[in-house]
Parts: structure tokens; sequence; C-alpha cells
């Protein structure tokens, strides 16, 4: 699947570490942090759903985040449960997500009005864990999203970046 991601800065890479040890009872820990922001489609025509995303993406100026907590997914629409990530809010990317739900269909469950902004941590764990980090204070960390990737598969590297004016 190809899709655009917000790359995260260090901070939020160290933060995902420092919580790595209490993610260990998880099926699967995420090494690679980023945001995603839309699937695009399968990536038999990368050319083409590049070129349509960067349309879409024409004249998008830079946008705040900020990691304000952790949270959890208890019964997402795919994959195993739960899902333990660090809340992303941002309107602006809320805003560059609806954009891009214009010009590409939705994931129904996912995307659209469905659309949570976030940082996958772990999944595939116990509940009462994951509630137990979702209580956990954290210190906000705020960040200028400046640039966005684009990836083939979901923890491959990016393939390309687009920079937000």
């Amino acid at each position: 699947m190809y899709s655009v991601t917000v790359p995260v800065p260090g901070r939020v890479r160290q933060l995902a570490n420092r919580l790595h040890p209490d993610l260990i009872g998880f099926e699967t820990v995420r090494e690679d942090h980023s945001c995603l922001l839309k699937r695009l489609g399968e990536a038999d025509h990368v050319a083409r759903l590049r070129h349509r995303a960067h349309r879409a993406l024409e004249g998008t100026a830079a946008v705040e985040a900020e990691i304000t907590g952790i949270d959890y997914f208890e019964d997402p629409p795919l994959g195993s449960a739960p899902v333990v990530y660090l809340a992303v809010e941002s309107p602006g990317l809320e805003g560059i997500h609806a954009d891009l739900t214009d010009a590409f269909e939705t994931a129904e469950g996912l995307e659209g009005t469905d659309y949570v902004p976030h940082v996958t941590l772990a999944r595939g764990g116990d509940l009462e864990t994951a509630k137990r980090l979702a209580d956990r204070e954290i210190e906000p960390i705020r960040w200028t999203v400046s640039e966005l990737e684009f990836r083939d598969g979901g923890e491959e590297p990016s393939v390309s970046r687009v920079s937000l004016s």
C-alpha cells in the first residue's frame, strides 16, 4: 500500500524508546515511528499516485502537531487489538488528511471522519496493560510538520518526500 506519512522528530522516537520495555508483552512493537496521514492505494502505479498526491498537496503550508499523551484503540478495524499509540493533536494534519480524502478513496473505518492522527507503538497485547499505559502522563512534544513522506508499504523507508510551504 502506497501512503503519505508524517515524519516525527527524534524526541518522539526517544519517547517511544523509553516506553519500549513496557511494550514487550505485545505481539508487535513498532521500531519505525511515523504518523500515517493517508493511504493512497496499491503501489502498482506509484508515479501516478505520487503525481495526484502532489497536486492535492500543492500550496499546503507547514502545520503544527503535538504528542499529547498515550492512548489505545480497544477494537481497531484492522489487525490485532489493542493498539497502543501516541496521540497526535493537529487540526492542520486533519485538514491535510481531508484534502487528500477529496483526491483519493477513503478506507472505511480508518479515514475520513474516522481518522485519528497517531503514532502506533504496539498492538496485540493485554488490554489492562494498554489501559495502564494510557493512564501514564507524558510531557507533550510539539513540532512543526514541514514535510511529508511517501512510503511503499507500512514499514518501508520513505520513497520520497514533499516539502510543505
